[in-house]
């Protein structure tokens, strides 16, 4: 997620229990995800979408972050 901020997220996770929270969750999210459409483990389309749409509104909570953390670094450089 984000390779271009890969260094800044390490900080962000090091730095912020609530981001290295969201970071988990979305992963745990997306092998769930995975494991679903691959049939590894049973489950609904409703669910898999529901899913998705979780992971999306973390991916987007996560960007802001990333993106405010950024433009503080940005500022003070």
């Amino acid at each position: 997620m984000f390779p271009e901020y890969r260094e800044l997220m390490d900080e962000l996770k090091s730095a912020d229990s609530r981001f290295l929270g969201l970071v988990e969750r979305h992963s745990a999210l997306d092998q769930k995800v995975r494991n679903l459409e691959c049939h590894a483990e049973l489950g609904t389309h409703e669910e898999i979408e529901t899913l998705k749409k979780e992971k999306l509104r973390i991916k987007d909570q996560v960007f802001a972050m990333v993106k405010k953390a950024n433009a503080t670094r940005m500022t003070s450089a």
